[in-house]
């Protein structure tokens, strides 16, 4: 994993989410944990990783997620077994 995706999991971590994490560098990320990620109706987008699924929008008038979006994207990779903690230890090997 690079830096940059690891600094990414970090901050969609962190409590209280930051506010400054932008939509492209979500999608990075589940790009690179080999995410589907698919349009679906409008904004919004269908995303399935270890076959776990979420439907999220794209940020309309900024191109940050809000905060409660963190929250569900942060849930979402725990249930798909993707946990910072994980991710910390296969970067040191």
């Amino acid at each position: 994993m690079s830096h940059k995706h690891l600094h990414l999991l970090q901050a969609i971590y962190r409590d209280p989410p930051s506010s400054n994490i932008h939509w492209r560098e979500v999608e990075s990320l589940f790009d690179h944990l080999g995410a589907t990620v698919e349009s679906a109706h409008g904004a919004r987008f269908r995303i399935v990783l270890n076959r776990i699924e979420i439907f999220l929008h794209h940020p309309h008038n900024s191109p940050t997620c809000p905060k409660q979006e963190i929250k569900q994207i942060r849930e979402f990779l725990a249930r798909a077994g993707v946990t910072l903690s994980a991710y910390e230890a296969s970067s040191a090997n």
